[in-house]
């Protein structure tokens, strides 16, 4: 039996390089095989850590089987997960969001869900004295997914434990932090092999919000001329991926990690309402920035309002 270990559809870089350390430890550490997989292509940033570390692209899933054995982390959402993730045997979640409900074991598991801003983060201190065993690709791997969650520590969800443990790894792989971080977000921030419809959906969740499903997707970008430049045609794709997606509205964010704002995408009256119940903006146009907005988990889904 071998364990598969997945984060959630849509994979970031944390969704990505997670899977990618827990297998080491289980493998490696633990001495219960286990193999990386992911529930989508990852994105340009996701990818250039997995080349930049030496991995090799875990195999793509969408499927999974009362058959497979499966630890789930950096999200505990059923809807971000395989359909009959309920059907698996689930035997352990590894988090940082917050608790959703509508997953069911066969069994009693074991749950870590952490106020931390990395799942990588947790994964560092559930390993202990472990740690120390991690080769540079794995540390590369953590301080990767440490820098991509908090947007280089700009990200309100940051805590002093997140920032202090990627200072530690950088130092340890002799990297200037700025400097990586800042080839991370370049990768991140290149849109040009994408479709309008592949960028609303490359970092999305489903949230519904008084009976209105949304499909809430972020941009975070250092380069953000390059989204809006494409503004017209992004959001005329709203509507083929409200359809295909059984969402009411898709929410874009477009995040603007130097300056520290976001600008949301408001194609219709409905959106103009949620920008201003929710941010409290005053919406002309088709645009509208929201100072200081970066963080979708602790700024953007739970202000919502329609």
């Amino acid at each position: 039996m071998t364990i598969k270990v997945f984060g959630h559809k849509s994979p970031d870089t944390d969704s990505t390089g997670s899977p990618l350390i827990w297998a080491w430890y289980l493998s490696e550490v633990m001495g219960t095989p286990a193999e990386a997989k992911l529930l989508g292509t990852p994105n340009t940033e996701a990818a250039f850590v997995v080349e930049k570390w030496g991995f090799e692209t875990p195999e793509i899933i969408s499927e999974v089987t009362a058959e497979d054995t499966v630890v789930i982390v950096d999200t505990n959402n059923p809807a971000e997960l395989p359909a009959a993730i309920n059907d698996a045997n689930v035997i352990q979640i590894i988090d940082h969001h917050k608790l959703t409900g509508g997953l069911e074991t066969k069994g009693p598991i074991d749950i870590t869900i952490k106020p931390l801003a990395c799942t990588a983060t947790i994964m560092h201190q559930l390993m202990g004295d472990d740690a120390a065993k991690m080769p540079d690709q794995i540390k590369g791997a953590m301080l990767s997914c440490i820098l991509s969650d908090t947007l280089e520590f700009r990200s309100p969800t940051t805590t002093p434990v997140d920032r202090a443990l990627a200072e530690t790894l950088a130092a340890e792989l002799n990297l200037d932090l700025g400097a990586y971080a800042a080839e991370m977000f370049e990768a991140k921030s290149d849109i040009s092999a994408f479709s309008d419809a592949e960028l609303i959906r490359m970092d999305s969740k489903e949230y519904a919000v008084d009976g209105t499903k949304f499909r809430v997707s972020v941009l975070e970008t250092t380069a953000p001329k390059l989204v809006l430049d494409r503004k017209a045609s992004i959001m005329e794709s709203f509507k083929a991926v409200e359809a295909e997606d059984g969402v009411d509205q898709v929410l874009l964010f477009v995040v603007d990690i130097l300056n520290e704002e976001a600008t949301l995408f408001v194609p219709n009256e409905l959106v103009k309402t949620v920008a201003e119940k929710s941010f409290g903006a005053s919406v002309e146009g088709d645009q509208v920035v929201l100072p200081g907005v970066m963080s979708r988990k602790k700024q953007i889904i739970p202000s919502l309002k329609v």
